[in-house]
């Protein structure tokens, strides 16, 4: 039976996380029938009473879509049937360096039962090239009895959410689409021009799995390079610091990173990993560059801990005993994301060097802190009876002007802070 024109169109979102989440809401507010579908009963519970979880997507916001009859989270698969568009937005993690996408299938597996004629169906979760066709494709087809590009549409288009970030969201960040096929490419190009502002069509999947692996590995490369150049500065008498800020007044040929305690978050520490596990799987070669970017990233948290132990021991301090204020747990300022965070991996590292570390962390939901850290407020009572203040994550909530004239030692990883007691990283 034909679609009366006037019905609203049924996206189902599988994943409500930082991904699935402003793409839910998102499309409610353009006039789609949302169901999000996620596999943690308390996100749901969450979701439904209006408490949202993630940065984009206020409680304002998500009340709205909930009270606009046209948002529906769920644990519930049954509640699938009938959609026009399946958009998957899973983790893909690593499993001891190997990609794990049993998210991806238990996704692909739960929705082909619920494919009907004309439907299309999307993967934004991070992969490597060819997991959209060789291995989503063949689970969709097996469990609808149904032909990708013949009876359904099926396409891949990589996440680009940077959470925190103020000036580029899900609506005037340019969105890559692929298809498997022309008319899939057709139907993944409608679909999304109804929610961004602009979209980059490319010729194939496994090209547009490959657009968000460079994308990432370019950065992780790069920060990679800053922070060897940050150990090696440091050694010369040069500041690291100062000698971005000038470079970065080149108009042309230079792009400025940072060093930092590390990287974290559910993209750098994985996504060229992805990309090296491929390239090693199939042609039986390292991708060199990502190898050593791995390496040096790896090496911060504990390079951070050295620092540390060292600036104690200067001033007749050992770090077993010593109290540890430390600002920020999350990955990146301005967020609350703890995935892989290299400041998470510093506090812990601390404390097992016996220091007794607590941390401030306005940004993060409490159930979701490391229980073995104990969390405080920025005070000028805490900053005094710290041996040390480290920077970790450099929130522009804190007040640094209060740290600089309290601390009596400031480990500064992020370059906030200025003063005779200050070192930077």
């Amino acid at each position: 039976m034909a679609r009366d024109p006037h019905e609203q169109e049924k996206l189902i979102v599988v994943g409500q996380g930082y991904v699935g989440l402003p793409l839910a809401v998102r499309a409610v507010e353009a006039g789609f029938h949302v169901v999000g579908v996620d596999t943690d009963e308390l996100r749901v519970k969450r979701l439904t009473s209006g408490h949202s979880y993630v940065e984009g997507v206020d409680s304002a916001r998500l009340t709205a879509a909930l009270d606009s009859g046209r948002y529906e989270p769920t644990t519930d698969y049954d509640r699938i049937a009938g959609f026009d568009v399946c958009v998957i937005t899973v983790p893909t993690p690593l499993r001891d360096g190997v990609p794990d996408l049993s998210f991806v299938e238990g996704a692909g597996r739960s929705i082909a039962p619920h494919i009907t004629a004309g439907a299309t169906v999307v993967l934004e979760s991070t992969t490597y090239p060819g997991t959209t066709e060789c291995l989503l494709r063949p689970l969709l087809e097996e469990g609808s009895a149904m032909k990708a590009g013949v009876d359904f549409h099926l396409g891949y288009s990589p996440e680009r959410i940077d959470p925190g970030n103020p000036d580029w969201h899900l609506e005037n960040t340019p969105k890559v689409t692929s298809g498997i096929d022309s008319a899939s490419l057709r139907k993944v190009e409608r679909f999304y021009s109804q929610l961004v502002e602009r979209t980059v069509p490319v010729s194939s999947c496994r090209t547009a799995e490959l657009t968000k692996l460079l994308e990432n590995t370019y950065r992780h490369v790069n920060i990679a390079m800053v922070n060897e150049m940050a150990m090696i500065s440091r050694q010369l008498g040069a500041d690291i610091w100062e000698a971005i800020e000038a470079a970065a007044t080149k108009p042309f040929g230079f792009m400025p990173f940072t060093p930092g305690p590390g990287v974290g978050g559910h993209c750098l520490p994985v996504d060229p990993s992805y990309l090296s596990w491929q390239v090693k799987r199939l042609l039986r070669q390292d991708v060199r560059f990502i190898s050593l970017a791995n390496e040096m990233n790896d090496r911060m948290p504990a390079y951070v801990t050295s620092r540390i132990t060292r600036g104690l021991n200067e001033r007749a301090k050992s770090v077993k005993g010593s109290r540890v204020l430390q600002l920020g747990l999350a990955y990146k300022k301005n967020t609350g994301d703890i995935r892989e965070s290299p400041a998470v991996m510093l506090a812990q590292s601390l404390c097992h060097l016996g220091a007794h570390v607590v941390a401030v962390e306005p940004h993060t939901e409490p159930y979701l802190l490391p229980p073995d850290i104990m969390c405080v407020e920025l005070t000028e009572e805490e900053i005094r009876a710290a041996d040390v203040v480290v920077v970790a994550t450099d929130h522009d909530t804190f007040d640094y002007s209060l740290v600089e004239s309290t601390a009596s030692y400031v480990l500064d990883t992020r370059n906030r802070c200025r003063g005779r007691q200050v070192e930077v990283l």
